[in-house]
């Protein structure tokens, strides 16, 4: 049998099974879709003018068919197994770095006609992880990524250069690299790792009695690194109450969840249950071991990045009345998957169940149910903090268009490029001739800062004039613009305190990786210090 006719075969062999199950259970709207796909895939092989990509083509077809269910039912198939691997360990063989895609700017001032028709998209190292293969081989946020084993990384895609990172641990790859400020590219040697990314970011003493824990993901083993980080703190610090920090964490492994909340509450409680269609997916989830700390006061802090695991924790810890939570209301995703095993060693992370907090309130703030993307978000979905606080890095000033634009980050890697060292985190301050310094680079770089409320007003102009207003009237108007249009100079001078503080923590992280942007943040946080007075 030729490979076509095998993945022909395989192909029917997944349909029929599927379509076995669904007759034994009498669903004939299913049964039909099954048989149309068959013989349309079918006429496809048998009469198509082309050989046709068999593997591309079933790939797309079935995630188009899940993308119509919801967002978190996902296909893997076998060279992509490893994303699936990566998000339930946090572990992968790789050199332990972020990237992202850039394009080059064309509203510099540097660059000419000639340049700006060559613009096109590359590959960056956006964050090196400290003492990971990357960092120890002196690669640094900023770097363009321009060769990987002699391989061109040009215009290609962020999936496309993690593919070219990641490998076997042990196993050595050479990158080519171009960095600000230097002439020609730089070579280095890195040996991959196996990678695991720290499930607690940072933890230390906001003061002399009140803990903090900063808790990415809850992947294999996270409760027991936060136990490590509570005991050390309690044992060896002083701590006398904990602040819990979920803000921002997606969520993971439902029975590490379920651990960490057993630290603070004893055994027997209904922590979190589960309600699908088959028996299997009807499952309650209680802590088993008695608590390591049931006195502690803790507050949980969360937002509307806090999902799934991160709500089970924080909403079960609120129904048991063991914790004060903080912050937004919660992302509102409640939904449980389950992994499967498919034909030819892929995978599907399928939607098969409900969260239920021990109080019966399902934590699902989204209807999938209404199909063609109509799904609507259910407003009393999530988790309500005890004490509601209003997300500030929403405000659409100077500082928010400065880091959607990343000229943030940009300058600080202008900034690594020509200081080689800097003070400590708690000594580090930008001088009003580095922000000036910053002012000037953003006049290099052509930037103009365009207000939200000028773009509406373009509309709004627009429209007077279609609806042939007075001469008057739109000369009224057009005297007001200038005033929804600030020079960029003015609007940092308004916000400098805003500015000064992401562009002071973009910096340290050049220097102190994450754990110097966190103790710098912890330092400037507003809703950090409302926990502490709830503590207090």
């Amino acid at each position: 049998m030729n490979t076509t006719n095998k993945i022909l075969f395989s192909l029917i062999c997944i349909f029929g099974a599927t379509c076995s199950v669904f007759a034994q259970s009498k669903s004939a709207r299913a049964e039909k879709s099954i048989v149309v796909f068959n013989d349309v895939l079918r006429q496809l092989d048998i009469s198509y003018v082309d050989t046709l990509p068999y593997e591309k083509m079933t790939e797309t077809a079935i995630n188009q068919m899940l993308r119509q269910v919801d967002p978190y039912t996902v296909y893997y198939p076998k060279d992509k197994d490893r994303e699936l691997r990566m998000m339930t360990t946090g572990k992968y063989g790789g050199v332990g770095a972020i990237i992202q895609q850039r394009e080059e700017r064309t509203d510099s001032t540097k660059a000419n006609k000639k340049d700006k028709k060559k613009a096109g998209k590359y590959i960056i190292i956006s964050e090196p992880y400290e003492g990971k293969p990357a960092q120890k081989a002196g690669l640094r946020a900023g770097d363009r990524i321009l060769e990987i084993d002699g391989k061109k990384m040009t215009n290609k895609t962020v999936s496309e250069v993690s593919d070219a990172l990641r490998g076997i641990p042990h196993t050595k790859l050479t990158v080519k690299v171009q960095r600000y400020g230097e002439p020609e590219p730089l070579e280095v040697v890195i040996e991959r790792e196996e990678i695991k990314l720290p499930p607690v970011s940072y933890y230390g003493m906001l003061n002399d009695k009140i803990a903090y824990i900063a808790f990415n993901e809850f992947t294999e083993h996270s409760a027991d690194e936060v136990r490590k980080a509570l005991d050390d703190l309690v044992q060896n610090h002083g701590a006398k109450a904990l602040v819990f920090d979920l803000r921002d964490n997606g969520g993971g492994i439902i029975d590490e969840a379920v651990k960490i909340v057993n630290l603070f509450v004893g055994k027997g409680q209904t922590v979190v249950s589960t309600r699908g269609r088959i028996k299997q997916s009807q499952r309650t989830y209680s802590t088993t071991q008695d608590a390591a700390y049931p006195t502690l006061p803790i507050a949980i802090m969360v937002n509307h990045n806090s999902a799934s695991a991160s709500e089970i924790v924080a909403g079960s810890m609120q129904d048991l009345k063991r914790a004060t939570l903080i912050g937004e209301r919660t992302f509102g995703k409640g939904l449980v998957q389950s992994v499967r095993a498919v034909a030819y060693d892929g995978y599907i992370k399928l939607t098969t169940a409900k969260y239920y907090l021990p109080s019966g309130r399902c934590i699902q703030a989204i209807d999938y149910s209404k199909h063609q993307g109509k799904a609507e978000k259910d407003t009393t979905g999530g988790i309500l903090p005890d004490v509601v606080i209003a997300d500030s890095t929403r405000k659409v000033d100077i500082s928010y268009t400065l880091y959607s634009k990343q000229l943030f980050f940009d300058y600080a890697t202008r900034y690594r490029a020509q200081h080689e060292t800097i003070a400590p985190v708690n000594e580090f301050a930008l001088t009003d001739e580095d922000i000036e310094d910053f002012c000037v680079f953003l006049d290099e770089e052509g930037f103009t800062y365009e207000t939200e409320t000028s773009k509406y007003f373009n509309d709004m102009l627009e429209m007077a004039q279609h609806e042939d207003l007075d001469s008057a009237t739109i000369a009224g108007l057009k005297a007001f613009e200038p005033q929804l249009r600030p020079s960029f100079r003015e609007a940092i001078s308004r916000h400098k305190a805003d500015v000064i503080e992401l562009l002071e923590a973009e910096i340290i992280e050049r220097y102190y990786y994450q754990q110097g942007r966190s103790e710098y943040m912890i330092k400037h946080d507003k809703d950090l210090q409302r926990a502490i007075e709830v503590l207090q």
